[in-house]
């Protein structure tokens, strides 16, 4: 464990790619003993910061020093020997391995040329307990964990490298509430043992609760460390953030609804344990909201095709349908944004244009057959234009934009089919506070073109700010439907609560 307090100062860090300037003269010090927020919008610079302090990123100039000694790490794996790792939102784990092995790769205790299995299981437990993690067997394989165990694993992996910096990307964006409270109580201990802790969240709430001391970030730049939270509220943070005040994130509309667009009729299947019975009007931003297990990205799943139900039916625009398949379901004109965008919602070594265009482009095909890339472009640049999508052209690979504009690019893809119903699971996890009153306004626009939005959803604000009704989910089951004005968080939480 970490015995003395230790202290990072980065100096006027650059870092610039082709054409982008991704950190421009940063200067700022986290202490140890301390959990120090990261706040910006996404490309604010953030993630490039934590890829120079683990070595995946080059400066341009400026020097990191760690406790008066200056540094430059090649890779990750110097950088981890210097004592400096990152619990990465997409966690490095390898899947197929076993606890044990994860914990200690590229350390695995030996015996006469091989692998010393029983001292690798004690070694393991020794550090699963001091995580209070001592109910995962060290021969299971990661795979079979929850998110948040893995994260576990990951933080018991720096713990035992004797890591004196640890920085956290996004930890609880897909955390359960028992799982962030554990979080909590190990980041908490970090600190106590004199690490620095770096903590970039879109939480503002966790900032408050958890941290020390902020940095914010705006394009690159360093704006503002406050080295006390004393002062400080959210109001002023979101607009270092963004460079201008934000009275109202969510920004309500209130609008017209029509008639009834989908009805739910005892549809029932994998992860709904019972019949659900449930309808969205034109014009509508419908809520479902429940804590992570409750059945609600199931029961999309059984209504958008992408799963088989097992009882049931939906009545869509007047009409009795039951889809074989998600292609069947996006041309009767329902299609969905999945939570996980990285590994469900886009293809990331494909650019911008082919993401975008990759369900359309059969409307652009020359004679019914070939393709048309210019076609394509032209569609691409005007969805560019009208979502106002950060990017330096069609061509970029989707993986260099931010969380917002790729789930903008998402929406894009949808807005040019013949789309009624816009299923949004989770639309703004990972995404920052101008990104997210960015989208909520393209929902709303939606709703006011008489479209129906359906939008999943853990975060209690969110729903409660932006939806007309909320339907609320526990255990696989609907409990309720609460209009807008009687939905408050007390009451949706005590209605997603176990019983």
């Amino acid at each position: 464990m970490a015995q003395a307090q230790t202290n990072l100062r980065v100096d006027g860090i650059t870092v610039e790619f082709p054409g982008v300037k991704a950190l421009d003269g940063v200067s700022f010090s986290a202490r140890g003993g301390e959990v120090h927020a990261l706040m910006g919008e996404n490309g604010a610079g953030k993630s490039t910061l934590l890829k120079v302090l683990s070595g995946v990123n080059r400066v341009t100039a400026g020097q990191l020093w760690i406790d008066d000694e200056a540094v430059v790490f090649a890779n990750a794996r110097e950088a981890l020997a210097s004592g400096v790792a990152i619990i990465y939102q997409e966690l490095t784990l390898s899947p197929n391995l076993s606890v044990a092995e994860n914990l200690l790769l590229g350390q695995l205790p030996a015996h006469r040329g091989f692998i010393d299995r029983r001292q690798l299981r004690e070694r393991a437990m020794t550090i699963l307990e001091d995580l209070g993690e001592g109910g995962i067997h060290p021969s299971t394989k990661v795979r079979e964990l929850s998110i948040g165990q893995q994260q576990m694993i990951e933080i018991g992996r720096a713990l035992l490298r004797d890591a004196r910096i640890i920085a956290f990307d996004e930890p609880t964006s897909s955390l359960s509430v028992q799982e962030i409270r554990h979080l909590k109580r190990i980041v908490a201990r970090l600190r106590d043992e004199g690490r620095v802790v770096l903590y970039v969240t879109h939480r503002m709430e966790e900032v408050f609760e958890m941290c020390d001391a902020v940095t914010v970030f705006r394009d690159g730049r360093h704006i503002r460390t406050h080295d006390t939270l004393e002062g400080v509220d959210n109001d002023l943070i979101v607009s270092e953030m963004v460079g201008r005040d934000i009275a109202d994130v969510y920004g309500y509309r209130p609008r017209q609804q029509g008639e009834v667009l989908m009805r739910l009729e005892g549809i029932e299947g994998r992860g709904v344990r019972a019949p659900v019975s449930l309808e969205i009007h034109r014009g509508e931003v419908l809520g479902l909201f429940g804590l992570v297990g409750a059945g609600r990205s199931e029961l999309m799943r059984l209504v958008c095709g992408a799963e088989r139900a097992s009882g049931g039916r939906v009545i869509f625009d007047g009409e009795a349908r039951r889809f074989a398949s998600a292609g069947q379901a996006i041309r009767a004109g329902i299609a969905m944004c999945p939570e996980d965008r990285k590994s469900q919602g886009i293809f990331p070594v494909a650019s911008v244009s082919d993401n975008l265009n990759v369900s359309c482009r059969r409307f652009f095909r020359r004679w019914g057959i070939f393709r048309n890339a210019r076609r394509e472009t032209e569609n691409t640049r005007h969805y560019i234009r009208q979502l106002s999508i950060k990017t330096p052209g069609p061509k970029t690979p989707i993986a260099n934009l931010s969380g917002g504009n790729q789930q903008k690019v998402i929406l894009s893809r949808w807005l040019a089919e013949q789309i009624e119903l816009f299923v949004m699971d989770e639309p703004t996890r990972g995404i920052d506070v101008g990104a997210r009153r960015d989208i909520y306004s393209l929902l709303y626009d939606l709703a006011e073109q008489g479209k129906s939005v359906l939008v999943i959803s853990s975060d209690l604000a969110e729903v409660s700010s932006i939806c007309d009704r909320i339907g609320v989910m526990r255990d696989g089951e609907l409990v309720d439907v609460v209009p807008r004005d009687q939905a408050t968080p007390e009451r949706l939480l005590g209605l997603a609560l176990p019983a």
